[in-house]
């Protein structure tokens, strides 16, 4: 299966596949930005040159997500893991929230956030491997809760809130980084979205914060370091300290794709018809099948096994040789699992169940 440069189709959940146009754009750009005569690398986050790069990219994700005028978008380090501490640090008042844990990145979140307050666990789907997305259409929100805390899609596991928790009238904090663009967003219905880049806008470093004006406090105790209040980074524009600039100018590039490409409700339907390739052949395999109940299926992260771990290994290693790759499941879950996100064309998931379709003639 040989493609242009030699490239592969790479299903890696994160870091992931970026669009090639902009890897392409990246690479002739490398040596001398825009007659700068150095790489975006090399060149001072306050320049007027680099500040160009940082303010542009927000207003293309502004335009993207529609974002109303009281959100600030922060772009910050500490990969999405430092939200698991930055989120209750910044936005518990009463000392009280409540979490939906429906995989292991919002189990994480969970255990973080216990060190700052009160967390209380108020649904999960542990009970069936984090297979499904429970009812949370009436859940026991605690009266004093500061926000209500989910993990919008399961990158390990490959569900996906299909309806918005019932909050009842607390603050949404959603971590969203394996769906983060990948369909339109209606943002006023959250007090706080955050997501680190690498699986689906860009190279793994950055982290991006879309957060409601009035949630962003100075009254945070006096051990809060400087670097983990959202305000410091907001009165700044990002730049209190040098950003991660490069990974910057690359989702700045990725936000100028997304538009090219018709906007989120265009990678909306890509991104369905992708799936609906993958998921079909699961439902209709005799050696395949799929992990998670039908109405909590991701679009962006397809699990899969054959039952025999012997076999799944061997799926895995000659899926490689066909220049299929990074299939093999997360460590805690094992199988198989197929990262689809925004930049994987539709030809590699076509080129991965035709595959399937092969090796399941050959070992049924």
């Amino acid at each position: 299966m040989t493609r242009e440069y030699g490239r592969v189709y790479n299903f890696s959940a994160g870091p992931a596949v970026l669009p090639e146009e902009v890897l392409k754009q990246a690479a002739d750009e490398m040596m001398n930005y825009e007659n700068s005569g150095m790489s975006v690398m090399e060149m001072s986050h306050r320049s007027k040159t680099y500040d160009n790069i940082i303010k542009t990219a927000e207003k293309d994700l502004r335009e993207l997500l529609n974002i109303p005028d009281n959100y600030k978008v922060l772009f910050l380090q500490g990969g999405a893991h430092l939200q698991f501490s930055m989120v209750p640090i910044n936005l518990l008042k009463n000392g009280v929230a409540d979490y939906i844990v429906t995989g292991q990145w919002a189990k994480k979140a969970y255990t973080e956030a216990q060190k700052y307050g009160k967390i209380n666990k108020v649904a999960t789907s542990e009970d069936k491997t984090f297979s499904y997305i429970p009812d949370c259409s009436d859940l026991p929100i605690s009266e004093d809760a500061d926000y209500v805390y989910i993990c919008e899609n399961n990158t390990i596991y490959g569900t996906k809130f299909r309806t918005l928790p019932n909050t009842k009238g607390k603050d949404l904090v959603s971590d969203m980084s394996s769906c983060f663009l990948s369909e339109p967003v209606d943002v006023s219905k959250y007090g706080l979205i955050y997501a680190g880049v690498q699986k689906n806008v860009g190279p793994a470093g950055v982290q991006i914060v879309i957060i409601r004006e009035d949630l962003i406090r100075e009254d945070l105790p006096e051990w809060c370091p400087t670097m983990l209040k959202y305000k410091t980074h907001a009165d700044n524009d990002s730049l209190y300290n040098t950003p991660p600039a490069y990974g910057i100018y690359i989702c700045g590039l990725v936000f100028k794709w997304l538009k090219k490409m018709g906007g989120l409700g265009k990678m909306k339907e890509i991104n369905e018809k992708k799936a609906k390739i993958l998921y079909d052949f699961l439902d209709s395999s005799k050696l395949f099948k799929g992990t998670v109940e039908k109405n909590s299926r991701s679009l962006m992260n397809v699990p899969f096994v054959t039952g025999d771990e012997e076999l799944d290994k061997k799926f895995i290693e000659e899926a490689k040789n066909a220049g299929l790759v990074q299939l093999k499941g997360h460590r805690t879950v094992g199988g198989m699992r197929a990262s689809i996100y925004n930049a994987m064309p539709i030809e590699g998931v076509e080129a991965l169940v035709e595959f399937m379709k092969k090796f399941e003639k050959e070992n049924a």
